[in-house]
Formats: structure tokens, sequence, C-alpha cells
């Protein structure tokens, strides 16, 4: 079995939110293959409090209270004050439970380093608490199996001027800066690949109608999420019949690499006060004399094949 940590900025649970961090949650529990022995949280989604009480209510409802959650930052590297405070019905509804003690990037860190070549960190938020651990300890990046990101864009644009680059690298440019240049065995598995992995609205219901109570959670939530993508994004033809498996996909690429195309490749990401704040920028190493490689990025994937592995998985929880 593979060790992962999941470093999330979960939101399933949290009225009109995405589900594919729930659901990704719910894989990394469901894969024979993974080990999860920990889930640190981050700011993006939703703010890091609420990521928490939510990341440890599920836990709890698919009977593994066991793993470990450890808050970690509440901002971007450089904009601590982005802060944002739960809504006070969450608090209300689950602040009985209260985290493991510590901080995400330092837990992160000692557990990495403490098992160097073991440990695969799979980060599905902005790179926040990553970049941190890594500055914590700079052995991290050679001690790590590797990292796999959900995060960025790299053969095409979101087409949005409004956030040029893809949800977590935009949030926290710099932390992936800081990440992409550590020299850390990298994966990045972006938009290109993620919107084409889908869950209909058809299998959103039926999970809902179905026996098991993390199905209909995750179900019903779905549906939510594919109401609201209907209402918000009118342009996209598929908003109102599905949703993304963005989050899933990168848990997925663990112990299934071959459901995806991976290319070596030279990526970089737009830092501070620019239109282009928080695009990433891939190099595939196509001309004579090309820039040195820094991760593999995710070209392409088996939709079908990479579907039927997050449900079947999932839909045994």
């Amino acid at each position: 079995m593979v060790r992962v940590i999941l470093d999330t900025d979960l939101a399933l649970g949290a009225p009109g939110s995405d589900v594919d961090d729930g659901l990704a949650l719910a894989l990394a529990l469901a894969d024979p293959g993974i080990d999860l022995e920990l889930v640190t949280t981050v700011s993006g989604n939703t703010d890091v409090e609420s990521a928490t009480l939510l990341a440890l209510d599920l836990l709890e409802r698919l009977g593994r209270s066991d793993v470990p959650v450890v808050r970690g930052a509440a901002a971007p590297l450089l904009r601590p004050d982005l802060a944002r405070s739960a809504p006070a019905q969450l608090v209300a509804d689950l602040g009985h439970r209260g985290p493991a003690p510590g901080y995400a990037a330092a837990e992160i860190a000692a557990r990495v380093v403490a098992s160097p070549g073991e440990v695969v960190l799979v980060a599905i938020g902005p790179l926040t608490n990553v970049a941190a651990a890594m500055s914590l300890e700079p052995r991290l990046a050679t001690a790590v199996r590797e990292v796999v990101v959900m995060g960025g864009v790299y053969l095409g644009t979101t087409n949005r001027l409004a956030m040029p680059g893809e949800f977590n690298t935009w949030t926290d440019p710099e932390a992936t800066a800081a990440v992409l240049a550590s020299g850390a065995r990298l994966r990045l598995v972006g938009l290109d690949v993620t919107q084409q992995v889908r869950l209909a609205r058809e299998d959103a219901a039926a999970m809902a109608e179905g026996q098991r109570p993390f199905g209909r959670l995750a179900g019903r939530a779905a549906l939510s999420w594919i109401d609201h993508l209907r209402d918000t994004t009118p342009g996209d033809p598929r908003a109102g019949d599905s949703c993304a498996l963005h989050d899933p996909l990168a848990v997925a690429a663990v112990t299934r690499p071959e459901l995806i195309t991976w290319r070596r490749a030279r990526v970089e990401v737009v830092t501070g006060p620019s239109v282009a704040r928080g695009v990433a920028v891939a190099d595939l190493l196509t001309i004579d004399d090309p820039p040195e490689a820094n991760c593999e990025v995710a070209v392409a994937v088996d939709a079908p094949a990479a579907l039927e592995h997050v449900l079947a998985r999932v839909g045994a929880l």
C-alpha cells in the first residue's frame, strides 16, 4: 500500500459548494492500494476552519475517525489579510470536533522526512501548506516519494480574465512557484484532463437515491452543485448536465497512473501584480535545447475508465 497524506480545502457538506474534494477523500479511503495516514487542511474553496470541520465530519461519516486531521494555512503565503472565518452555523453544527494538535506544514514535513521515499503527498487545494512545509524542512523535497498536484492548466487557458489561472494556482501562485522550484518529484493534474472526467446528473441522482449513506450525501451535494453550475456558468453547455471530478483524478493517479498520459515539462507560474497572475506556463520540451524539466504534466486521460474507477470505489462506501 502507498502511504498518502492528503492536503485539501475540502468543502463537501457546505451548502452550494463543490463536491469533488469530498469524493477525493472518499476515494483515498476506498482504494485498497492507499493507506491514508493524514489529512491536512488549507484555505481555498472554503476557509480553513470550515475545511477542517468538514473533513472531520466526513471521516466520521465514513467510519474513519482514526485518520488525524491537522489544520493548516488560513490564507495564501503573502496575503495573511485574506484569512476568513467559518460560518457561525457550521461551527455550531460541527464545532464539537477538534483537529489533531499542531500545524499542517510542520506535520507534513515531519512525517515525510521520517520515512524517506515512502510518503506520497496529494495536494488538491492551494499549495500554501506544501510550500510552507518545504520552507520549514528543505529535506522534504528529496524525502517525499512524489507530490501529486491537482492544479494548473497546461494545454489551454481558463478563458476567464477575472481568474486567468486555475483556481488552486491562482489562489496562491507564490506557493505554487516555490513548489515548482523545489526539486521534488512532481506530477501535475490540470484542468486539461480533469474537465474530461465528469459526474453526470443521472449518476449523481442514482447515488442520492442509493442505499449507501455516503453515496446519498455525495449524490445530493453533487446535484446541488450541478444546479449551481447551470445557474452561474450559462456559457458552458455541460454545466447543467454534469460536474468535473478534478480532485478524485489526482487521487486516482497514485495507484492508477496508467489512466493518464504524462509528459515531462518545465512549468513556471506567473506571480506578482499581473493580468496573468496565477497562469501556469508549460514548456513541453519540444525544441533542440529545452529547459530542464521540473515535473510531469497530465496531457490526456482515459475518461471512461477514470470515472468507472472513482464510482466503483466510492460507491462501495
